[in-house]
């Protein structure tokens, strides 16, 4: 392989934000965020909005997540009723 081409894969832990799920696994994801894990060492840290633990198809509760406002932000530029007749 050449040198410098290629994503740092190591293990990040993921973590969802609405719930308390965390797993770790292998990515190449950039994170400034670090976390001790049950093992003692120290690994990046990604957190996430959904997750299979809070995701209304696994769940079976539906949840409305709007990220920092971007439904507001939809109705704004496309405005709130445009329906076709």
């Amino acid at each position: 392989m050449r040198s410098g081409i290629h994503p740092n894969y190591r293990p990040v832990v993921f973590q969802d934000t609405s719930t308390d799920f965390s797993i770790l696994t292998k990515s190449t994801v950039e994170t400034n965020e670090t976390i001790v894990w049950e093992d003692g060492n120290e690994y990046p840290l990604s957190k996430a909005e959904l997750t299979s633990a809070s995701h209304p198809f696994y769940t079976g509760q539906m949840k409305i997540v709007d990220t920092a406002g971007r439904v507001e932000r939809f109705e704004k530029r496309y405005g709130a009723s445009r329906r076709r007749s």
